[in-house]
């Protein structure tokens, strides 16, 4: 049978990402391609007891539907966690509970993007980010990463001549690059936005796993009103839950809450109710500590690996991932190939550029590998670039 698919599907591209789940299954390829936070460090004895303390007091209602915008006291959670943390008077009626933050992505982009609208976003950008939105056929603009972030004059042109449905970017421990934005540039950013018509959707997946333990102002407090930001339990807790939430405006609450309820009523109650009852049991504080000591060794292990192959890369301040540029004339792609072939994983920095680009950088994930693990992948990965 002929099945008729839409227009908008038959022209999206196929994701790279086809091919590095292909690549990661196999078990005797050591990746640093993904994006998985490590699995030793989830906290599996406290999940347990929060499981067992939820099913056995509350089981009934934790199988049961729920709202679409989530579970109250987890947006309370939420809620004041903003406040204490960062100073911001987030309330619970402005936060929405979604199926990891990847959804906020897919339901941004039906309730904001309609064919040719025109969207900007980072340059490398994130590509699950450039997978959701080219579904529904805007124009991306891109505005390259620069020290401290997106380059401004380039941000300030894209503001003033273009209509912008809204910027996308990722100031906390950037994917792919592992930049973070600096405090000025945040600044400086928000009074180009200021009275634009333009929204800051901000990703703040990483938000919370810088090495010095800081918390870095968001966007979203120099553009409170303006600003639309999602974070995730996924990296600081398990990504399996498939728990995140989106914090915004009640006017773009009120359309994301329709388009969600109409894709999946809502997200999982249960997952909801286990973490509120880890959150009360157990130091979230304390736990995120522990992952950001073990994240920082991954990562000074890599730059070392690295500087030793003499490739310059980018020095990340937290988060699971840095970039690191490849030779004049040497190709990330036949260098992805060549470490296959040697038994290492590394992606590309094509997938990342929308519009041409990445032909010379690689990511690399440092949260996921073990410490052997990266010691073993990077002799590799050296045998790959020296067989180039």
């Amino acid at each position: 049978m002929q099945f008729s698919f839409s227009s908008r599907y038959r022209i999206t591209p196929t994701s790279f990402l086809d091919e590095l789940f292909r690549v990661s299954r196999d078990p005797s390829i050591i990746s640093f391609a993904g994006g998985l936070p490590d699995t030793d460090l989830i906290d599996l004895d406290g999940i347990r007891d929060a499981t067992a303390a939820v099913l056995e007091e509350e089981g009934r209602a934790a199988l049961q539907y729920t709202t679409t915008d989530g579970y109250l006291p987890l947006r309370e959670c939420i809620a004041r966690r903003y406040q204490e943390r960062l100073g911001i008077p987030a309330v619970p009626e402005e936060i929405q509970i979604v199926n990891g933050s990847q959804q906020c992505l897919d339901i941004m982009g039906k309730i904001f993007i309609s064919r040719g609208s025109h969207i900007g976003m980072e340059a490398p950008g994130y590509l699950g980010a450039i997978d959701a939105f080219s579904l529904y056929e805007p124009i991306i603009h891109t505005v390259p990463i620069i020290e401290g972030g997106p380059d401004p004059d380039r941000f300030e042109k894209l503001i003033h001549n273009h209509p912008l449905s809204f910027f996308y970017g990722i100031p906390n421990c950037q994917n792919p690059s592992g930049t973070t934005y600096s405090d000025e540039r945040r600044r400086h950013l928000a009074e180009i936005l200021t009275g634009s018509g333009c929204a800051f959707f901000e990703d703040d997946a990483f938000g919370e796993l810088f090495f010095d333990g800081k918390p870095r102002l968001p966007m979203k407090h120099y553009l409170l009103d303006q600003t639309i930001l999602s974070g995730s339990f996924s990296k600081i807790i398990a990504p399996g839950l498939r728990i995140g939430w989106i914090y915004a405006p009640v006017p773009v609450l009120e359309r994301f809450n329709h388009a969600k309820q109409a894709a999946d009523l809502h997200s999982n109650l249960l997952s909801q109710m286990i973490l509120v009852r880890y959150l009360q049991s157990n130091s979230l504080d304390l736990h995120i500590k522990r992952i950001t000591a073990v994240y920082k060794e991954k990562c000074r292990l890599i730059c070392d690996h690295l500087d030793a192959l003499g490739l310059t890369h980018t020095e990340p301040e937290g988060g699971m991932f840095l970039m690191a540029t490849l030779p004049e004339g040497t190709s990330s792609m036949q260098l992805f190939k060549e470490g296959v072939k040697a038994g290492v994983a590394i992606l590309p920095g094509i997938p990342f550029y929308p519009h041409g680009g990445g032909e010379d950088t690689i990511r690399i994930n440092f949260s996921s590998p073990s410490t052997e693990e990266i010691n073993l992948g990077m002799e590799r990965l050296k045998k790959a670039f020296r067989a180039l």
